[in-house]
């Protein structure tokens, strides 16, 4: 595990590769700021969007959706013009969005959560490409990583509030979900699960918040692999490079607030070798 990018970041998320310009994207959610980030000088710029931003996903040539305090916006990457799509949960001054991802069809997934993480008031919604939003769970606490399968006939996501990562039948025609079950309740000492992402195997690699580690999971909830992160608050891991086969993984600051130290380096962007291989991010089709 080596450090990619120090990108000073106190509630960093979001890790995405963006095959169209070989870069990674991720946010920093309290500031407001979308990092762009290349690997082939070390830069990264900031955009500064004016609203907490907890996901940043791909939209035609050079833009972004991203999912914003009150809802869904676009981001000209070039230009940086910033501009509201669509409203979720206007009313609720309460609460932001958080994760999110797109299905093979091009839908939008993302989640809601409480500012101060309050039991229950979050909600999983589905973006379609018409920009029609529908409701998926509820009550959740921490909506969290989303993926799915490689064959798309399943999909997993994460509530971080109560520790667990469900796994739910998935229909790729309607973008429903049902039958949901547990497939990962988290250990004493693990911490508990952020986001996710999913390699070419089925392997399930999930952040771990509090835990200082990413961990691969199989389809039937066994540990396959610990990664130890030189930071406590792990939140986000993405397949990136031109082969997908590096594994760039989003840190957070640690809640006290204390300047990063030799111990903890939270805030920065680390990478390294997983030995297995990604699937390319799917861009929003709307």
């Amino acid at each position: 595990m080596t450090l990619a990018f120090d990108v000073g970041a106190g509630l960093g998320e979001g890790a995405l590769w963006d095959w169209r310009h070989d870069r990674l994207l991720s946010v920093d959610i309290r500031a407001g700021r979308v990092l762009v980030s290349d690997p082939s000088d070390g830069t990264t710029r900031s955009i500064e969007v004016g609203q907490p931003v907890s996901a940043a996903l791909l939209r035609g040539e050079d833009e972004l959706l991203l999912a914003v305090r009150d809802g869904f916006a676009t981001l000209e990457l070039d230009s940086g013009k910033f501009e509201p799509l669509v409203a979720v949960e206007s009313g609720n001054s309460a609460n932001r969005m958080n994760d999110a991802a797109c299905d093979a069809r091009g839908r939008c997934f993302a989640g809601t959560m409480a500012f101060d993480a309050t039991p229950g008031a979050g909600t999983l919604y589905r973006l379609d490409p018409d920009l029609s939003v529908h409701t998926l769970l509820s009550p959740l606490t921490i909506s969290h990583g989303i993926g799915w399968s490689p064959g798309g006939g399943l999909m997993y996501h994460v509530d971080t509030g109560p520790g667990v990562i469900d796994v739910h039948d998935y229909d790729e025609d309607t973008g429903a979900i049902s039958n949901r079950r547990r497939l990962v309740d988290s250990e004493p000492g693990w911490g508990v699960p952020d986001g996710l992402t999913m390699d070419a195997e089925g392997g399930i690699w999930v952040a771990f918040w509090g835990g200082g580690a990413v961990r691969r999971f199989g389809a039937d909830g066994e540990v396959t692999e610990t990664i130890e992160v030189p930071a406590t608050n792990v939140t986000k891991p993405a397949f990136g490079g031109s082969e997908l086969d590096q594994l760039y993984v989003t840190t957070a600051e640690l809640e006290t607030g204390h300047a990063k130290h030799e111990v903890d380096q939270g805030g920065a962007i680390f990478v390294f070798e997983p030995g297995v291989r990604g699937t390319p991010a799917q861009a929003f089709a709307g």
